[in-house]
């Protein structure tokens, strides 16, 4: 409980160094001792002084330093955007469930912004000696997220990276759930890592279960409390914040019949999803 308290508490963090990703994407890193022992896949709650505060996946976690990779879609992640080093920003967290490794040899899917988490579980998968196979999708070239980092880690240490887009102006012309589709059936996994759209891990589940392989999705939902109460993140008999943002193949299960059709809104009524 006290460890509970301690994350929720807002802390001010100065911007260590801002890095543009691609078209509207920038990873912002900063200095903080939480933060930094953060999990694949756990999320920050977010202030931008004077606009908002929103929940971001973190995207790396290293010694003292740490980050979130943000894509200006609304006025606080422009407002995030727009900050520079030097630039203060409160921070809750982290957060929530995170991957857990599981067997020796992966495929993660990525799907546009829905990649930021997945870098870091990639790290640690090779870290732990296990085997990967990186697919990520994009609409177009220049949202293609990681593209060297991706690269280095094939190089260094022989992660397969398969990169498609939409238009194939990059890399495979395809869907990403297409090529990981091609990959169950060509290769034997023991797992499946996923974060994008719901209609992506909708189609990754039914694929996972086809093939009978266990699978962990981060899911997206409004959350603006990050400790249960204000039910906005609810999905089933669970509260995103709390009992995810990481859900493995048996609580998906539980939440099928919502996954990808459903969500909350900010009243926290239930409406359909728009992909």
């Amino acid at each position: 409980m006290a460890w509970h308290i301690k994350n929720n508490e807002m802390r001010i963090v100065k911007i260590h160094e801002v890095k543009t990703e691609a078209h509207k994407v920038k990873t912002i890193f900063f200095e903080d001792e939480l933060s930094s022992s953060a999990k694949p896949g756990q999320f920050l709650m977010v202030w931008i002084p004077g606009v908002d505060e929103i929940p971001l996946s973190i995207s790396s976690a290293s010694d003292k330093l740490a980050s979130v990779t943000v894509k200006e879609v609304g006025e606080a992640t422009r407002a995030l955007n727009r900050m520079r080093k030097g630039g203060l920003l409160g921070i809750r967290g982290p957060f929530g469930s995170h991957f857990k490794i599981d067997g020796k040899n992966a495929l993660v899917v990525g799907g546009g912004i829905g990649t930021a988490p997945l870098l870091m579980l990639v790290n640690k998968l090779l870290s732990e000696g296990a085997k990967a196979t990186f697919i990520e999708g994009a609409k177009t070239s220049s949202e293609i997220l990681f593209k060297d980092q991706l690269t280095a880690l094939h190089e260094e240490h022989g992660l397969e990276v398969i990169f498609t887009t939409d238009d194939g102006t990059y890399g495979t012309r395809s869907l990403a759930t297409e090529a990981a589709e091609r990959c169950l059936s060509e290769k034997k996994f023991d797992s499946i890592y996923a974060c994008g759209k719901e209609a992506m891990i909708c189609k990754l589940y039914s694929l996972a279960e086809k093939h009978k392989i266990p699978m962990q999705a981060s899911l997206e939902r409004i959350m603006r409390c990050a400790m249960g109460i204000c039910g906005s993140c609810v999905i089933g008999k669970y509260r995103v914040c709390k009992d995810g943002p990481v859900f493995d193949s048996s609580q998906l299960r539980e939440i099928r019949m919502e996954l990808g059709r459903f969500q909350r809104n900010f009243r926290g009524e239930r409406v359909p999803i728009e992909n």
